[in-house]
């Protein structure tokens, strides 16, 4: 939920006119890291995997920025002030996330009279281990066995446990423990709470969401991985002498042949790769099939 969750994020700027007193190189960080609108970036392509040279509709969202100060007063931009251009896969996709109450967005710079600022971005499909601008969540926690039925606190205080773990607001969903209730050495957690704090682009539900479905597709994977390795499938990586019936396909490959002839069977010490400096080895002289 933290890494693995594709989300977009300002990926490309090209500044066209910048008069105010910050860089372009400053100005681009800050744009990066505007939380953009993720809803319905399933039908998103990666760019990697688009068939565009560079950007298109398909694979990015493109927005633009101008913004001039022509009072005396100091201007704030914000992310307000980015407006989506040309055609998109919804009408959401990609626009600024606007939450606080004066429904300026975050704020991207300040402009003293005569400033000016005007800019093109591009927004991109990616995840967090990619960069930290695709991030969905900001942080998430969890919780389990708010009765502590399960004795996984009680080495975990300095004085007094009641104290240092008070009941959390989880503790009303469940049943607290009897006094005279026998301690079950076979009870596993069974129910997990978690606390998702969204970074803006997607709220927590469809974080949890889409978290679970990485999770079931990564899993997909490497099920599907190892059905085909089981059952001689397309398989294709390194096999041990034994796999598949006493090493069929090593042979007499040239692939595995050294330069000194004999099919990769012999060594530089002369012999059938039996043979050392120091004398015999106790594996004999070797077979013709490259294997002892």
């Amino acid at each position: 939920m933290l890494a693995e969750i594709p989300t977009i994020a300002i990926d490309l700027v090209q500044i066209e006119a910048n008069s105010s007193v910050l860089a372009d190189e400053f100005i681009a960080h800050r744009l990066g890291l505007i939380p953009l609108n993720a809803e319905g970036i399933e039908a998103l392509n990666y760019s990697r995997d688009c068939d565009c040279e560079e950007y298109c509709e398909r694979c990015s969202v493109k927005l633009s920025l101008h913004a001039k100060c022509t009072g005396d007063e100091t201007m704030s931009v914000s992310a307000r002030d980015l407006l989506p251009v040309g055609e998109r896969i919804n009408q959401v996709l990609g626009t600024p996330v606007i939450n606080d109450p004066d429904g300026m967005g975050a704020l991207i710079m300040k402009l003293r009279k005569g400033q000016e600022i005007k800019l093109t971005v591009i927004a991109k499909k990616g995840i967090a281990k990619e960069h930290a601008k695709w991030a969905p969540s900001a942080a998430i926690g969890f919780e389990y066995d708010p009765h502590n039925k399960l004795h996984h606190l009680d080495l975990w205080y300095e004085s007094d446990a009641k104290k240092e773990w008070p009941p959390s607001e989880y503790a009303d969903w469940e049943e607290p423990p009897q006094e005279s209730e026998p301690f079950d050495y076979d009870a596993v957690p069974n129910r997990f709470y978690l606390n998702v704090e969204t970074a803006g682009p997607l709220p927590p539900d469809a974080i949890v969401t889409q978290g679970i479905k990485v999770l079931q597709m990564k899993l997909a994977g490497l099920v599907h991985s190892l059905s085909d390795e089981g059952d001689g499938g397309d398989y294709n990586g390194p096999r041990s002498p034994e796999y598949g019936g006493g090493g069929e396909g090593w042979g007499q490959d040239q692939g595995f042949t050294t330069p000194y002839g004999n099919g990769g069977n012999q060594s530089s010490w002369g012999g059938a790769g039996g043979t050392t400096p120091y004398g015999q080895t106790p594996y004999g002289a070797g077979a013709g099939g490259g294997w002892p």
